[in-house]
């Protein structure tokens, strides 16, 4: 019996997505496990301090709509039903968090940049997906 089932697969669409996709796949492949993709959208409101009097919905719904296609391209490459592929708004973390307690996810793969110095006290999205998810999780290095 294989301790994976349900992988959670975070990716945030850039060229280098497909690391951590081929990783993942590969592990669901040897486990046996389902694979769910995410994508978490930041609101349009944080990049802008939310001080700007203007309507972002639609800007909003522009980059929802994109980020879906996007995840859906990925999907049908790497076999992820429309089902399991999940665009969502917030904070990157927060979103990883719940969706693997929702959806009782046994292990969240997300990309690590492998920050050094100043960036590394920042924290990062994988730092922060480590710490506070209650399965494990897999942190792919970028290259």
């Amino acid at each position: 019996m294989s301790a994976y089932k349900k992988m959670l697969v975070a990716i945030d669409l850039t060229e280098e997505a497909p690391q951590v996709l081929d990783k993942a796949k590969a592990i669901s492949e040897a486990h046996g496990a389902e694979l769910m993709l995410v994508h978490v959208v930041e609101p349009v409101g944080y990049a802008y301090g939310g001080d700007i009097p203007m309507d972002l919905t639609e800007l909003q719904d522009q980059l929802d709509k994109a980020a879906r296609e996007q995840l859906g391209t990925y999907g049908d490459k790497y076999g992820v039903a429309k089902n399991n592929q999940v665009v969502t708004v917030g904070r990157p973390e927060s979103e990883i968090h719940r969706l693997a307690k929702e959806q009782e996810v046994d292990l969240v793969i997300v990309g690590s940049h492998g920050r050094k110095g100043f960036q590394l006290l920042l924290g990062s999205t994988a730092n922060g997906v480590l710490h506070g998810t209650e399965c494990d999780v897999l942190a792919v290095r970028i290259h």
